[in-house]
């Protein structure tokens, strides 16, 4: 990888881009999402759109993990799971109150979390249900990530703390990790590692 280097790029969109990802399988394919609620797939090797949807996807879109054979994307209040061979509407999850502003998947595949200021739910992919809900209690939600080690365990950011919430046990533990808001979460099964983002200008790993 050379620094500065842009192998291609796309300016003609007509509305700001929000999200995008990398199919985990198909190294040609990625997506993305803009303000105008249109998911478009590129090909990376042409670099040309091969599709269109206009079924929603305003805030993210995430590709399942492994397979990539299913796309979340989420828009004001509702989480969208799509087909991503035949874009066919699988499920609408629509129980968030608030906003939606954060996806993230489970290793497997089977479970897929979302986060909106009051809440994060967890939903299973097979059933179409909520399974797991916390309540934020007055600390605004803005991220969330499955931790890489226990699969049980989810790693939530907001306003200054990380929220670490078991929840088969339906138990949490707050730890102060940072400044500002923590609007973002990864991890590394590799290493076992989750980092955290924040705008306090700092990244942080933990173990």
């Amino acid at each position: 990888m050379q620094p500065g280097y842009c192998l291609n790029a796309y300016t003609g969109h007509a509305h700001h881009v929000m999200s995008l990802d990398f199919h985990p399988k198909k190294n040609d394919l990625f997506c993305f999402c803009d303000s105008n609620n249109e998911i478009r797939y590129w090909n990376t090797n042409t670099f040309s759109c091969t599709r269109i949807s206009k079924q929603g996807g305003t805030a993210q879109v995430r590709f399942q993990p492994m397979t990539g054979q299913l796309l979340a994307a989420a828009t004001q209040k509702v989480v969208s799971i799509f087909d991503v061979e035949t874009d066919r509407h699988i499920h609408s999850f629509q129980e968030h109150s608030g906003v939606v502003n954060y996806l993230c998947w489970d290793l497997s595949g089977e479970l897929l979390a979302s986060v909106s200021e009051d809440c994060v739910k967890v939903w299973s992919i097979s059933s179409g249900e909520c399974i797991h809900e916390l309540n934020s209690n007055e600390n605004q939600f803005h991220s969330c990530v499955f931790h890489p080690n226990y699969s049980a365990l989810l790693v939530i950011g907001s306003l200054r703390s990380l929220e670490l919430w078991d929840m088969v046990e339906n138990k949490s533990m707050t730890v102060r990790a940072h400044e500002h808001i923590i609007s973002a979460l990864a991890q590394s099964p590799m290493t076992g590692m989750v980092a955290s983002a924040s705008h306090d200008s700092s990244v942080k790993l933990w173990k």
